[in-house]
């Protein structure tokens, strides 16, 4: 009776050894990679994303591109790559990525590089990578095609150092919270809204839309057990420091430093900024409170900023750090997702020519007006007339790419826009992966507002300021959503 006994255990410790062992080949090894790259332009430059022309001739911080490369490998499948370039810039422009990927190809060809997913944290104090919006002198600072072949030649660069480190590793997530973002648009008892407006005033009625205070994390590590990356999904544009006129990468710059002191003096961080198009650093009541706390840590700003993600960082790496996982199915999609354009009405259309014609009268009283009238004309006011007379022929729409990673049980996707946040929420409120990362400015951007935003008006909401209107935006969460829960 013992034999049989014996025999029996050890006919089923052989299974369960061919089992465990068959499951290892057919289950998907996890290869990293990881760079750093310092993108900071060459001073003089024209710094993007406020309404008038600075020129920086100072460098406060460095500005980067973190790589990271995700390849997951199989026996019993084809291999499925991702390559994830987080930038200190305003925003990413089709010439850039474009640029970027051509570069990729010319070093290293065995690069897909479909499989690039680009992204910008939105600082304010980087140099100017959109054609059209500024008057930049022609001698004397840096030009946007030099600080575009620049950019791509040492972005591509680094992307064949992350690709050629690719080794076994392992990753997980989690979820912590920090507050961060706030709506920067109130709204007034005569129902209209504006970005930035006075909340200390008998008119104000609220905040107009939601808040995303999560802070999702991805963390990587190679086979020694070394963080060797990290992914932060904060719904919030890097611009604390929007207003000066320097090189500066704004709340990303000490975060990576205290990151990099923390765990790994060569760490990547991806900044990933969720949707956030409402949303800034800068706060709309509970200043005084706010700074009296800094003065008392004796910690700027930026400090505080990066004090509390860290802290959110930390505390989810304490949690989940015994849940690394070296074998992880990887799914990457790649969309082409239609919607339609903002219609110009006719009354946005009249209001655009009365503009133009009072610029011109400017212009010719003030000829040093020039740099206005050319950022009105190209960028505001023109755009909108050149949009009235297209949409006469045709219904407009706008065409652009979306990236769905799926990595384990979470997800990833990418948009082009300044998204409100409402519709990050839409994703992962419907979403059926147990996180899902929003990225927003995976592309040029433009602002995606709300139809109560829309209502409301003022920057970011009012037709010069959009291309997609809020029939848009529904449409994005839909089409996102579909593709994130054909995955499950």
């Amino acid at each position: 009776m013992k034999r049989i006994k014996d025999k029996i255990f050890s006919i089923a410790l052989i299974f369960i050894v061919l089992f465990v062992f068959n499951s290892k080949v057919i289950a998907n090894g996890l290869y990293i990679g990881t760079s750093t790259v310092d993108i900071t332009p060459e001073l003089p430059v024209a710094l993007d994303g406020q309404m008038h022309l600075r020129i920086a001739e100072k460098i406060e911080t460095p500005l980067e591109a973190n790589i990271v490369v995700i390849e997951s490998r199989s026996n019993s499948e084809k291999n499925e790559v991702v390559i994830f370039i987080s930038c200190d810039l305003v925003a990413i422009p089709l010439e850039i990525i474009e640029s970027v990927k051509l570069e990729v190809k010319k070093i290293a060809p065995e690069i897909d590089v479909n499989n690039i997913v680009m992204n910008a944290t939105h600082t304010h104090t980087g140099p100017v990578v959109r054609f059209g919006l500024y008057a930049i002198p022609k001698i004397g600072v840096t030009q946007i095609k030099d600080y575009h072949t620049f950019f791509s030649k040492k972005t591509a660069k680094a992307v064949k150092e992350a690709w050629d480190s690719r080794k076994p590793g392992s990753v997980t997530w989690g979820l912590g919270f920090a507050r961060i973002g706030h709506n920067r648009r109130a709204t007034y008892i005569d129902n209209s809204a504006k970005m930035y407006g006075q909340t200390d005033i008998p008119e104000f009625q609220s905040i107009e839309g939601s808040e995303d205070q999560n802070v999702q994390t991805l963390f990587f590590w190679n086979q020694k057990g070394d963080l060797i990356a990290t992914a932060i999904n904060v719904a919030c544009p890097s611009q604390e420091v929007e207003h000066k006129t320097v090189i500066n990468a704004d709340y990303w710059h000490p975060l990576r430093q205290k990151l990099r002191k923390r765990f790994n003096p060569q760490l990547s961080v991806l900044g990933w900024i969720g949707a956030s198009g409402d949303q800034s650093p800068h706060l709309m009541y509970g200043k005084a409170a706010d700074e009296r706390m800094r003065k008392l840590r004796e910690i700027d700003r930026l400090d505080e900023i990066s004090r509390r993600i860290l802290s959110a960082v930390e505390d989810t790496y304490e949690v989940v750090q015994t849940e690394r996982q070296n074998y992880v199915p990887i799914i990457h999609r790649i969309e082409e997702v239609t919607l339609p354009m903002r219609i110009v009405t006719n009354s946005e259309y009249e209001s655009s020519k009365k503009e133009i014609l009072k610029i011109e009268t400017q212009l010719k009283e003030d000829p040093k007006a020039i740099e206005q009238l050319f950022r009105r004309l190209n960028s505001f006011e023109g755009d909108v007339i050149k949009r009235y007379e297209k949409q006469k022929n045709n219904l407009p729409i706008y065409k652009t790419q979306i990236h769905v990673v799926k990595i384990g049980d979470i997800v990833i996707c990418t948009n082009p826009f300044e998204l409100f946040t409402e519709y990050g929420i839409a994703m992962q409120a419907r979403s059926k992966a147990l996180q899902t990362f929003v990225i927003q400015l995976s592309g040029p951007g433009t602002y995606l507002p709300t139809e109560k935003a829309v209502k409301g008006g003022h920057y970011s909401a009012i037709i010069q300021s959009t291309l997609v209107g809020p029939d848009g935006g529904q449409l994005l969460v839909d089409e996102t959503v579909d593709f994130i829960n054909e995955l499950f």
